[in-house]
């Protein structure tokens, strides 16, 4: 390790990656594993740089408010990461009970001593005892529900409304507050290599502890210990993945010697959960629009000792080219969406997404079924899924595909297929399930299942 890089703190740490974030709108998920994985730090620290770094841009909006009072003639924009800094500084003061205020004070102005100068040092130590002698302001004195629940929930307010007019304002709350708690780390187990039994077994041997998951048959959660590092995950006994997510694979429920198409399959989760479902006897052709990803399915694919994954850099909207009419027994369109169903994992898209983002998915969406559709075989399944909770993209986009596709219908057998604890939340009468953020302490995630209808001749008989 660089010298000068095994010398930094984990505040140092957590501020670099805090300014990533900030300057290159990075993803904090991937930096964060980026750096648990070279920092040689140990548990303990690698715990707190994790809490830093997700708490501060959780509540990124709410810290800025109470910050603003005291800092009233600004900063110039090359001392910009002076205002995260204190960001980071006041989350401590607020968030995190076991830090002491002097500690945080000291670190902090020795942080803008050694990055910016003695003047930087004198006002973050200005700013911090100011905020530790007189305290914040109290969000309840905000006069707007919308900016006051904003506040309170550190959510953009265009968010919040959107989600009130969607499915009402408790119903919102109750979602930006799931987004601010931790999300616990899920993994599912290869059953091609053993039983979840087996896989807990093996973790323990190596000090990871784990139990059985409650959403997914074939999940398992993370209690302590970091996963990737261990042997099992190594040598492909698990893939990390929320329990939301794993239930896609079985609503598709493929059989071992079909052909599957995983149209946006990138960075992998999903089409080797179709494939270790298969019993690797099969073909997956998993696409997506960039080489880079490709490489991230086969690694996992290799990994996991999967060899019925065919994986190719395509778009989806291009499907339609490369593959012949009615080439598939089934298909997932895990389509590209707003993601705001992951937002606990990745908290900076709170701040980066806008209002139009949803518009402008819904027509690559309905491009992508378009190209996909006519591949499907007769008496095949189609299974459209997101990661968000916007109804444009879920609800709005599972009504569209039905009245765009005379040939499709809802799977009938949907319901048989999820588990009994989802029921309650699958639309009556249709194949659609939206499970949201405080539901199960898992990812927001949309599932909608259709059958393609064999034509009938004019005889009456099935063209299948």
């Amino acid at each position: 390790m660089d010298n000068k890089r095994s010398k930094k703190t984990v505040r140092q740490l957590a501020l670099d990656i805090l300014m990533k974030i900030e300057q290159n709108q990075a993803y904090s998920n991937l930096l964060i594993n980026q750096e648990l994985q070279k920092s040689g730090l140990d548990e303990r620290d690698k715990g707190l740089l994790t809490t830093l770094v997700y708490g501060t841009v959780q509540r990124q909006n709410t810290l800025d408010y109470y910050i603003a009072p005291f800092l009233k003639k600004g900063l110039k924009k090359k001392d910009e990461w002076v205002r995260v800094l204190l960001r980071m500084s006041v989350f401590q003061f607020l968030y995190m009970d076991r830090v002491p205020d002097h500690a945080i004070i000291n670190e902090s102005v020795t942080i803008a001593k050694t990055k910016g100068h003695l003047g930087l040092g004198g006002l973050v130590n200005g700013v911090l005892r100011s905020i530790q002698r007189e305290g914040v302001a109290s969000i309840e004195d905000v006069k707007d529900d919308g900016l006051r629940l904003s506040l309170q929930f550190s959510t953009p307010q265009w968010m919040i409304e959107k989600w009130s007019s969607q499915y009402g304002e408790l119903t919102a709350a109750r979602m930006a507050e799931a987004n601010l708690s931790p999300a616990p780390v899920t993994a599912r187990v290869n059953t091609l290599k053993g039983s979840i039994e087996d896989a807990i077994a093996a973790l323990a041997a190596e000090g990871i502890q784990a139990s059985k998951g409650e959403l997914s048959e074939d999940s398992i959660v993370i209690e302590k210990g970091y996963l990737p590092a261990s042997e099992s995950y190594k040598k492909g006994w698990l893939t990390i993945q929320d329990e939301s997510s794993m239930l896609v694979a079985r609503a598709l429920a493929p059989k071992p010697g079909e052909r599957v198409l995983d149209a946006c399959a990138a960075p992998g989760g999903k089409t080797t959960h179709l494939a270790e479902q298969m019993k690797d006897n099969g073909t997956i052709y998993a696409l997506d629009l960039h080489p880079h990803k490709i490489r991230l399915i086969q690694e996992q694919a290799q990994r996991l000792g999967l060899n019925c994954i065919k994986a190719e850099a395509l778009d989806a909207r291009k499907a339609k080219e490369k593959f012949e009419s009615r080439f598939f027994d089934r298909i997932l369109l895990d389509v590209p969406c707003s993601g705001y169903g992951v937002i606990r994992k990745k908290p900076d898209m709170k701040w980066t997404k806008n209002e139009s983002d949803a518009e402008r998915l819904t027509f690559i969406q309905k491009e992508i079924v378009q190209s996909v559709v006519p591949l499907l075989k007769d008496g095949g399944t189609l299974v459209y899924s997101t990661c968000t909770i916007d109804q444009s993209e879920n609800q709005e986009m599972a009504n569209w595909i039905l009245e765009e596709f005379a040939e499709l219908g809802y799977d009938s057998s949907f319901n048989e297929k999820m588990p009994q604890s989802v029921s309650s939340y699958i639309t009556e009468g249709k194949a659609q399930l939206q499970i949201l953020p405080h539901y199960f302490n898992s990812d927001g995630f949309f599932i909608a299942a259709f059958k393609k209808i064999p034509k009938q001749t004019a005889g009456g008989e099935t063209d299948a």
